[in-house]
């Protein structure tokens, strides 16, 4: 059947969903329409999948919560009913979203005598164990360092930023595959690794930084030669994994003829604007590489926690503007949180999709949720991005083709006015309504 799902935010705070099928409209009036043009015939990008991050806060919010309430919570995103995520990144080490600083030896151990994974063994590992249980399969894992131990950086600390010392960074390269390694002994697929987290960030939480040159070398005398000779070559190494405003020049100088080989890809985030243009810069200088969403968020510091609506809103803006600029993967943040946002061991407080009142069980679905579930629901792994044109700059869109050949559409329209659309595709035209402040999937059969 060919239908739309719509989803609408009601003026008594409601968030209405309802689906319909398409309205088809006489071709002769296709000139007086507002028209959104699919064109399958052209196509882009290939689109691998949606995920979320399992941290260490992640995994202590649903301990908190009844047996049967967390499966649920993962079930909505991991399972066969929920939202189609098949991705999931974690961190090595601790993050600011953990309980605290930790790291996986005990002070200056440089044989790995003490090496335990005990935090993620709690806190972490069971839960993607969960999530592929319910999912029904394996999932592709993301690790991603936030700061290398305390020893091995000049400010002797894993906050504040300082660079990795230069004498460790072996022992460093040789601890990333330690940690690897034992993530698929206990059974988890770790198929990618970012070298550093915010490499051009120095947080008060864990952070280390990286010029482009030092994270070149590390990469080239160091990590790579480390990954391989630990039988590690299979990893899908990312390089930059910050925000994408310096995206194009980091990517620029980090891949050359030499490193091409040893980078699948680039990771990106979203705090610092839009910068749809750098992703698209990438795509177009550097064609074979992946581009991966990595990391998002509504950080309460910066946006008022209480305008669902907007950061829902924000979540489908940036998703359609880098979908339409050549992202390949996306890769949300926590998905899911306490009451605070948390916990935060720096008291960094953020919202996810998901929030979870850890001292009444209740779970909130948050708008952003079902806004990332109209493009997560729909576009299926291996579906090809597709050429649009579209009659307003109010109206966002961006339609990918599936393998099954069904055809998914996404319409955002932001505004408080109604913004009806037609689609016109291979000379058929259906009329879709778009209400005020509302996301459509249309998917069309053929």
């Amino acid at each position: 059947m060919t239908g739309y799902i719509v989803t609408t935010f009601e003026k008594d705070g409601r968030l209405a969903e309802y689906t319909a099928e398409l309205a088809s409209v006489p071709d002769e009036q296709g000139q007086e329409l507002h028209l959104v043009n699919l064109y399958p015939q052209v196509r882009y990008q290939t689109f691998l999948g949606f995920g979320g991050a399992i941290t260490e806060a992640v995994g202590l919010v649903l301990q908190a919560l009844p047996p049967e309430t967390a499966r649920q919570v993962l079930n909505s995103y991991y399972g066969p009913s929920g939202i189609g995520y098949s991705l999931v990144r974690t961190h090595l080490d601790s993050c600011d979203f953990s309980r605290e600083n930790y790291c996986a030896i005990e002070d200056e151990d440089t044989d790995f005598s003490t090496f335990s994974l005990r935090h993620d063994e709690r806190n972490i590992i069971p839960y993607i164990l969960m999530a592929e249980e319910l999912a029904g399969k394996k999932l592709p894992v993301m690790l991603s360092p936030w700061s290398p131990p305390a020893f091995m950086k000049t400010n002797g600390s894993r906050n504040g930023g300082g660079k990795l010392r230069l004498e460790y960074a072996d022992l460093w390269a040789r601890y990333i595959c330690k940690y690897i390694h034992e993530y698929r002994r206990r059974g988890v697929q770790v198929t990618r690794l970012s070298i550093q987290n915010e490499p051009n960030a120095a947080q008060t939480w864990d952070s280390c930084l990286y010029s482009a040159q030092e994270e070149r070398d590390f990469l080239i005398k160091h990590l790579h030669p480390t990954l391989v000779e630990n039988g590690l070559g299979d990893l899908e190494v990312f390089v930059w994994d910050h925000n994408k405003e310096r995206m194009f020049e980091r990517t620029a100088q980090c891949i050359t003829t030499e490193t091409d080989r040893m980078v699948a890809g680039v990771a990106f985030h979203w705090y610092s604007g839009d910068h749809f243009d750098a992703v698209r810069l990438v795509r177009e200088c550097f064609p074979n590489k992946l581009l991966m969403f990595s990391e998002g968020c509504i950080e309460y510091s910066r946006f008022d926690k209480t305008q669902a609506l907007k950061n829902a809103q924000m979540y489908a803006h940036d998703m359609i503007g880098n979908l339409n600029a050549g992202m390949n993967l996306f890769i949300d943040w926590n998905i899911a949180l306490n009451e605070e946002g948390g916990p935060n061991h720096v008291g960094n407080f953020c919202e996810a999709p998901v929030i979870c009142d850890t001292r009444t069980g209740q779970i909130n679905y948050k708008p952003s949720f079902y806004y990332i579930a109209h493009f997560s629901r729909h576009i299926k792994e291996h579906a090809r991005r597709i050429a649009t044109t579209c009659y307003s700059e109010k109206m966002e869109v961006t339609a990918f083709e599936n393998p099954d050949s069904t055809i998914a559409v996404i319409l955002l329209n932001r505004t408080t006015e109604k913004l009806p659309a037609t689609l016109r595709l291979e000379g058929e035209l259906f009329y879709v309504p778009c209400p005020p402040c509302s996301i459509s999937t249309i998917v069309i059969k053929s």
